[in-house]
């Protein structure tokens, strides 16, 4: 029995098919961020509506997903600027072609094996609490704090030293650790 909601799992395996399908290109494997990326380190306690992937080479990864059966919207009333799969309840979507900005160290990418489907990457556990904390501290989404916590309390296992100087760069100074323990 997983630990994940059936959907995200079952978005998880195909994103981890469309990156075999990448790496056999040639290219780099995309990486896994935002919501996504905290549903998977909070076991679905977080759930997300769509997938978030940055790849600094969006041609192949979007033909990767139509070859896994993706479609992209259109017509009337499409709000999502991303791609969908009939058999999913998650879209995937394109937000970068570089980790934060450049700001996360690359070499932290969590590699996760999902047997058959595959491997995917997903950022480091320490960057998406400062991608949090980030996004929190300019003031638009409240909740964050809430998911950075969350993680925060899941994985006391982080590097503590990197999550304080990238929460730091993230808030602009404006927050380190210690807020993360309320």
């Amino acid at each position: 029995m997983s630990i994940y909601r059936p959907e995200f799992e079952d978005a998880l395996r195909l994103f981890a098919r469309v990156s075999e399908t990448m790496k056999a290109r040639g290219a780099s494997a995309p990486v896994l961020v935002g919501g996504a990326a905290v549903e998977l380190y909070t076991a679905s306690a977080i759930a997300t509506g769509d997938f978030d992937i940055v790849t600094g080479r969006q041609n192949i990864f979007e033909q990767a997903l139509r070859d896994h059966g993706f479609v992209r919207p259109s017509g009337a009333g499409q709000s999502t600027r991303g791609w969908i799969h009939e058999g999913l309840r998650l879209g995937f979507e394109v937000v970068s072609g570089q980790l934060l900005d450049g700001h996360a160290d690359r070499d932290r990418v969590r590699l996760i094996d999902l047997g058959a489907d595959g491997r995917v990457a997903v950022i480091a556990v320490e960057d998406i609490i400062a991608d949090r904390m980030g996004q929190y501290a300019s003031g638009t989404a409240p909740e964050m704090l809430g998911q950075a916590r969350s993680l925060y309390h899941l994985h006391c296992d982080a590097d503590l030293d990197y999550m304080e100087r990238r929460i730091r760069e993230e808030s602009a100074g404006d927050y380190g650790i210690a807020d993360l323990e309320g």
